[in-house]
């Protein structure tokens, strides 16, 4: 067997062991569980921590009848690992793994939980005011050069100003915690970050030049469609649809909760880390500005729409060998 595939074999098996024991510890809690159970894979200070922990703490889980159970795990990819093999039943991703795994065979489906994407983020005195601005400028990009946000950050420096950032702009690819030190130091000019991060240097007093969805509609792409979402095996969805539709209602509800209540924020701050109330109201106004208002036709067609342009931009790298959105990417079985 190649090394690829044990590698993967072993983190497979090893995903499902630690979810097993998460769930045998909650049975032995709770030997006669009446309601299904629903294991979702979270990292421990991620975001979708503050929805799904709101959910537990509130009981919306049992008032919607199921049993939510949270499986901590390293990170994205282990998460995504656990989800196919079977150690977890919800995950949170994009839409745009989801139909890329699809097109492979794998039915995976996706229901909104997030509109919030990240922005460009820049010094208080900076003179940076657009992007026409960053012309020989240091620019730091979370992730890689396949970045959705970087994809469209640069289609639309040449759509405007003619720039091609990968030529006349300096950009340096990094995780997001190494570029918010950087421009805190000086060392870099702006940076394209994922919008905790964003929001965490907006409390310090930096400035958002451009959130990402204005990109989008610059662009003339739809930028209310919900950039990550819970993700689920449509096969265990269709088997167990009492466990999906709790799940979503449960989860409305706490964005509801989220949305309207201060005090409900107060108990997620050891879970926010946020190192000052600057810092921890910053990131509660960006996901109380996240939660996905509608998911109809329209949006899903938006989806569409903005599928074919990140496949032109990104190309077979980024999506795969499949030029429009898969068939079922998005979960309309429910609620």
């Amino acid at each position: 067997m190649a090394a690829g595939c044990t590698r993967r074999t072993t983190l497979l098996a090893a995903a499902a062991l630690l979810a097993s024991a998460t769930l045998r510890h909650a049975a032995a809690a709770d030997p006669t569980p009446t309601r299904p159970v629903v294991r979702a894979g979270v990292l421990k200070f991620g975001t979708v921590s503050w929805e799904l922990d709101t959910v537990r703490a509130n009981g919306f889980d049992r008032q919607a009848g199921i049993d939510l159970q949270l499986v901590e795990l390293a990170g994205n990819p282990a998460t995504q690992v656990a989800l196919q093999a079977g150690g977890v039943e919800v995950i949170v991703s994009d839409w745009l793994w989801v139909s890329r795994m699809r097109s492979k065979g794998e039915a995976l489906s996706f229901i909104p939980y997030s509109t919030a994407v990240g922005a460009l983020v820049v010094p208080a005195k900076s003179a940076i005011a657009e992007i026409g601005d960053l012309r020989g400028k240091r620019i730091g990009v979370a992730g890689s050069p396949l970045d959705k946000s970087w994809l469209l950050l640069k289609a639309l420096a040449t759509d405007r100003y003619g720039l091609s950032l990968d030529r006349d702009a300096q950009p340096f690819f990094a995780a997001p915690p190494l570029l918010n030190s950087k421009i805190a130091s000086g060392d870099l000019d702006a940076v394209l970050t994922f919008w905790p991060f964003a929001a965490r240097l907006e409390a310090k007093g930096m400035r958002v030049t451009m959130t990402v969805s204005d990109m989008l509609e610059a662009l003339g792409q739809p930028a209310t469609v919900p950039s990550i979402g819970y993700v689920f095996r449509e096969e265990w969805a269709r088997a167990n649809p009492a466990a999906i539709a709790g799940f979503q209602a449960a989860t409305n509800k706490a964005k509801t909760l989220l949305a309207q209540s201060d005090a409900a924020w107060d108990r997620l701050a050891p879970l926010m880390q946020a190192e000052d109330d600057a810092t921890f109201r910053t990131l509660r106004d960006r996901y109380r500005d996240g939660i996905p208002r509608r998911w109809t036709e329209e949006e899903r067609a938006g989806a569409a729409k903005l599928y074919a342009l990140l496949a032109r931009l990104g190309g077979r790298e980024l999506v795969g060998d499949a030029p429009t959105i898969a068939p079922g990417t998005f979960w309309t079985g429910g609620a």
